[in-house]
């Protein structure tokens, strides 16, 4: 493996961010957030797209800085192609393409669910690398999804959400506890104060490995509205423990799939990936599997979970390393598929 430097960008949602990768190592991982969608209880494309124009610039030189690293000292630039939000992805591509033409290095797309899978071999990511082929349960604002990694870029979507994915059900449950946007991480927050065994929840009843999510958040709703006729507090007053609950019901979809494809499947080493993988009770389960199961468990790091351009970076390497570049042709795309 090479120790090319390699410029990584993450455009795909509300989040800009750069990184500076030399070998497998991130030298820098720069992020601006977007504030102003909590206004709106969710990401907005055209304020997104915005915001990207005017962070993207300033985020590309704190990443040089951060690393202390020279423009001219880079060998490629990464970039994520697809999948996310078209005018956010527009903003990140077009700046990546012109940068790239104006120090004449080459380009390289990637696709933004691989690189949350393939974060974990960035070197601080895991103290050991998964070892193929494993299970990676890739979890997020937007996808839900197993995928068995057989090899890099050898990967096969195994299960799948067939309607909401679980940050959605998380943030559309929050919005029926009137909590701000994202919801997932208070959820988190708040259910670490509550009882998980104080409600129940329908569960989905789907063969095989696929997923769904939105009879939980209607199971949610109707139970809601009937207890609030009774009493118009309920909420407020039972806000822990409804946050407890609802939590442990996701997880417990999330898991019972995951538990399921790894003893089918005969794998052992098994990770997540994704923003909701920074969940503590979807961090639990899986430690108490590596115990009860017998599994090697890869959880990332906080600041390899949420949309970051660290994990971009890490497949632009992979990619530099086999010669795999892009075409200065090429456009992103909103749905991009493993």
């Amino acid at each position: 493996m090479s120790d090319s430097i390699i410029l990584g960008i993450e455009s795909s949602c509300d989040d800009t961010s750069a990184a500076i990768i030399k070998g497998n190592s991130i030298l820098s991982n720069i992020a601006a957030n977007q504030a102003i969608h909590k206004e709106y209880g969710g990401v907005v494309p055209e304020l997104a797209s915005r915001a990207h124009q005017q962070n993207i610039i300033p985020v590309v030189e704190k990443s040089f800085t951060k690393a202390n690293i020279q423009q001219n000292a880079i060998a490629a630039i990464g970039f994520t192609r697809g999948p996310g939000l078209l005018g956010s992805l527009l903003v990140g591509t077009s700046f990546a393409k012109s940068l790239a033409m104006s120090l004449n290095v080459p380009l390289i797309e990637v696709n933004h669910l691989q690189a949350h899978i393939l974060a974990h071999f960035i070197e601080d990511a895991n103290p050991v690398p998964p070892t193929f082929p494993f299970l990676c349960l890739t979890v997020s604002g937007g996808h839900t999804m197993i995928v068995l990694v057989k090899d890099y870029f050898d990967m096969e979507i195994i299960g799948k959400t067939i309607d909401d994915a679980a940050g959605e059900a998380f943030d559309k449950i929050g919005k029926i506890f009137d909590l701000d946007y994202p919801a997932g991480p208070i959820i988190d927050r708040l259910a670490k104060e509550g009882n998980p065994d104080a409600f129940s929840f329908n569960k989905p009843r789907l063969e095989q490995y696929d997923y769904s999510f939105s009879g939980i958040k209607t199971s949610v709703l109707y139970f809601i509205q009937k207890e609030v006729r009774k009493n118009p507090d309920f909420i407020k007053e039972n806000l822990n423990d409804l946050c407890a609950s609802v939590q442990k019901s996701i997880i417990e979809i999330l898991m019972n799939k995951l538990e399921k494809a790894a003893r089918e499947l005969h794998v052992k080493d098994v990770a997540i990936a994704g923003g909701v993988s920074a969940n503590s009770a979807l961090r639990k389960a899986m430690e108490d599997n590596k115990e009860k199961l017998g599994w090697n468990i890869f959880i990332p790091k906080f600041e390899y979970t949420t949309d970051n351009a660290a994990m971009i970076a890490m497949v632009a390497k992979l990619k530099f390393d086999r010669g795999e570049f892009t075409d200065m042709r090429t456009s992103a795309t909103a749905k991009y598929d493993l």
